[in-house]
């Protein structure tokens, strides 16, 4: 509208504008402008009214989008003529707390730069203070425990601004003017060393704890989202006692290093990866390790890359800067449950793993994760999109007609709620397998559809009968159930990271899905949009002997492989000699199909691969045979095998093939990295050749590439790279992971297109 003719106008903006400096910004910009009126948060974001002249005005209104904060993401901004009041001067109201709520929520935001600068200035009231913050950067989404964004709605509350403090909040021209986590030496939290049992500990807590480390001891320490723990990077006794205390045999440790040139001595950071580690949400990120990086061996056994983090909060600053090495800092946890983030019970559970605890008073309300990445053609891939992202929106080209909640999956599970054009994925809340995870899951899902006044009319889940997701899904009698298919899910949140409706051809690779016809999918080739899919391709099904057994011990998967493609003929190789005393008795169980669902999946045939090559035989964790069947690869190896991919069932013979020439090499001798090479250039290759056999045969010309197989860079870039050489575009995931962490999303989107086509 034309705001020139027009005194007064009220100003609604929408987006993340709470706890990002908005309304201070605004009152700075109004004074400019020389402009009367008012700002205040509420329920659906920020609310302004503002009085002078038209061309100013009409300026003004503007630069709420073109000036706005750093952090803030402003996706609405309406404007309504209201008569003038004459009354001067511009003023920050209360928040008003209404029905109806719509407001966002900031993610927790790494230290900006004028805090370090305050945290390392000797005359600064807040130097060495751990805990130092403004409207720029600190806790966000940990802290908030309701809407609108405001001191009394955190975890802060609990700590009454002292004078100083209180004149900074009240000081338009301060840079933590209203800026709710505000806090200094004389009111905020405070830092202690802990023994288990809370017992304190003599001496300065943060220097004591530096010395702990420096002599080989663990610490936990609580952070933003939860406790971490940690030990000298480079001491490889440490390292070995950390991991025997957390029960994590082989599973990488991600390292802490206190800033860009400790992390450039550990590993390459490519000028596309720099922006992704130092910027505000200070992922982990994996990176190509350097040969020399002083860090113990312990740390990511086998591994050519590391996951590298900065400091994120003022504590880890003074942490790293005193220690001046770097850390290992790994989820405060026994492996498989959730991160602990309250002091009792990190005490308890953490009693037997850490030497001492640092921990401060400021309650942690919603545990947080970090978030991991890889970066792929200069763009995040996202692992486990945790701390720094969440809670902010996916906000899509479609409209939710009707809310949804969306259950996700039982692996790297997350939730999703949904309304309008937003889609709220949560934060990663773990492997659904024990009750400590599932209460996460639960009280997650109660905080989210508060936060965000979400009131559920269609619940969707996974088809898989013993998911706890699904059972908490199909538990609820209040909504409209929705079941959705594990890999339509998956190409689902593919289109809906890229904000399209599809259709596309999908390739959908992972681990294991339940599929209706009563095998477990994970090697698909669909067609697919939004509302539903057809199965026009996989890789052929072979049995899962032992089950479950199969998934923890890869070379059950090359005893099937190699029982389907020889039968009795099985040449002479090192996987079946390892194995010769169990060999004849899982492949007969095999054969007879008890205990042996049949699967398609290409993660079982990385497995089958891997454990052909001697990688590994058994796994520790999710995924790791197939982890190290990448890392192995030879990097100047451009030969790949070719195989049969095309046919009625496009893959179908692929996965066989493959197995084939794998064995052929080997019993040529040639060197496994190169066979892993191969490997993965020839299951690219299948896939392009795949993808032009449906192109022929439907018309599509756009490839959406989903499933966590697709973690892999080294299969990501080969896939895509042939791809787009033979015409296709593709899709490919870059706000919410690949992996089962992104079915959430799938299924949200799967839910609003089927609700749209219903109506």
């Amino acid at each position: 509208m034309e705001l020139t003719s027009v005194r007064r106008v009220h100003v609604r903006v929408e987006g993340i504008v709470q706890g990002v400096g908005f309304r201070p910004f605004v009152h700075a910009l109004a004074t400019e402008y020389e402009l009367a009126g008012f700002v205040g948060n509420d329920s659906a974001g920020v609310f302004v009214e503002v009085e002078g002249d038209g061309e100013r005005l009409t300026a003004f209104v503007a630069d709420l989008s073109r000036r706005a904060p750093a952090l803030a993401q402003v996706e609405r901004l309406t404007t309504d003529a209201v008569p003038p009041t004459g009354r001067p001067g511009f003023t920050i109201v209360t928040s008003v707390t209404g029905a109806g709520r719509e407001a966002l929520i900031s993610p927790d935001t790494a230290t900006c730069a004028d805090c370090l600068g305050e945290l390392s200035d000797p005359t600064d009231r807040r130097h060495g203070y751990p805990f130092t913050n403004c409207t720029n950067c600190g806790p966000r989404f940990t802290i908030v425990e309701d809407v609108p964004y405001d001191r009394r709605t955190t975890t802060m509350a609990e700590f009454p601004l002292c004078a100083d403090c209180a004149a900074e909040y009240a000081d338009p021209a301060n840079r933590r003017f209203h800026a709710e986590p505000v806090c200094c030496p004389g009111c905020g939290p405070a830092l202690r060393l802990v023994t288990a049992d809370g017992g304190p500990v003599a001496g300065e807590p943060l220097d004591t704890a530096v010395r702990w480390l420096r002599h080989g001891r663990i610490v936990a320490v609580k952070g933003l989202g939860g406790y971490h723990l940690a030990a000298r990077a480079d001491d490889d006794r440490a390292v070995s006692t950390l991991r025997a205390r957390k029960h994590r045999e082989e599973k990488p440790f991600a390292v802490m290093a206190a800033d860009l040139a400790w992390a450039r001595a550990l590993v390459d950071v490519a000028p596309a990866a720099e922006p992704v580690l130092t910027g505000a949400r200070r992922p982990v990120v994996l990176l190509p390790r350097r040969a020399d990086a002083p860090v113990a061996g312990t740390v990511a056994p086998g591994n050519r890359e590391l996951g590298v983090m900065l400091p994120y909060t003022p504590l880890h600053q003074l942490l790293l800067g005193r220690l001046g090495l770097p850390i290992v800092l790994t989820s405060g946890n026994v492996s498989d449950e959730p991160i602990a983030h309250r002091d009792d019970d990190a005490r308890e559970r953490l009693a037997g793993i850490a030497d001492g605890f640092l921990v401060h008073d400021r309650r942690i309300h919603v545990r947080t994760d970090d978030s991991v990445v890889r970066v792929f053609r200069g763009r995040e891939l996202p692992i486990r999109r945790s701390r720094g992202y969440v809670p902010a929106p996916l906000t899509l080209p479609w409209r939710f007609a009707r809310p949804v909640l969306a259950c996700g999956a039982e692996l790297k599970n997350t939730f999703c709620v949904a309304k309008g054009r937003r889609a709220f994925v949560s934060h990663h809340v773990g492997d659904l397998e024990n009750y400590e995870t599932l209460r996460a899951f639960t009280d997650g899902i109660a905080h989210f559809t508060r936060l965000f006044d979400v009131r559920p009319e269609i619940v969707a889940h996974d088809l898989h009968p013993e998911y706890l997701s699904t059972k908490y899904a199909l538990q609820r009698d209040d909504v409209e159930l929705l079941g959705v298919q594990h890999h339509h899910a998956h190409i689902a949140s593919c289109l809906a990271d890229n904000g399209e409706p599809g259709p596309v051809i999908g390739v959908a690779f992972d681990g294991l899905g339940f599929g209706p016809d009563g095998t477990l999918w994970g090697g698909e080739l669909l067609v697919a949009d939004l509302a539903g899919f057809e199965r026009i391709g996989h890789l052929g099904a072979v049995s899962m002997p032992g089950g479950v057994a199969a998934v923890h011990e890869p070379w059950r998967m090359a005893a099937s492989y190699l029982d389907e493609i020889y039968g009795d003929a099985v040449p002479d190789l090192a996987v079946r000699r390892r194995h010769d005393r169990h060999w004849p008795a899982v492949v007969a169980l095999a054969r007879r199909g008890t205990n042996s669902p049949r699967t398609s999946s290409a993660g079982r045939l990385f497995d089958a691969v891997a454990a052909l090559l001697g990688l590994h035989d058994r796994v520790t964790y999710e995924g790791q045979a197939a982890i190290a069947l990448e890392q192995r690869a030879d990097r100047d190896e451009r030969g790949g095998y070719r195989v049969d991919a095309a046919g009625p069932v496009p893959l179908r013979h692929a996965g066989r093939g493959l197995v084939r020439c794998v064995v052929d090499d080997l019993l040529a001798g040639v060197d496994p990295g190169r066979i892993a090479a191969r490997f993965h250039h020839g299951l690219a290759d299948a896939v392009v050749r795949a993808a032009g056999g449906v192109r022929e045969r439907t018309g599509l010309a756009a490839v959406a590439l989903s499933g966590g197989v697709f973690q892999n860079v080294l299969l990501l870039d080969r896939v895509v790279g042939g791809l787009e050489q033979d015409g296709f575009r593709v899709l490919v995931h870059s706000r919410v992971p690949p992996n089962d962490g992104g079915i959430s999303l799938g299924q949200a989107a799967v839910a609003a297109a089927r609700a749209v086509s219903v109506d």
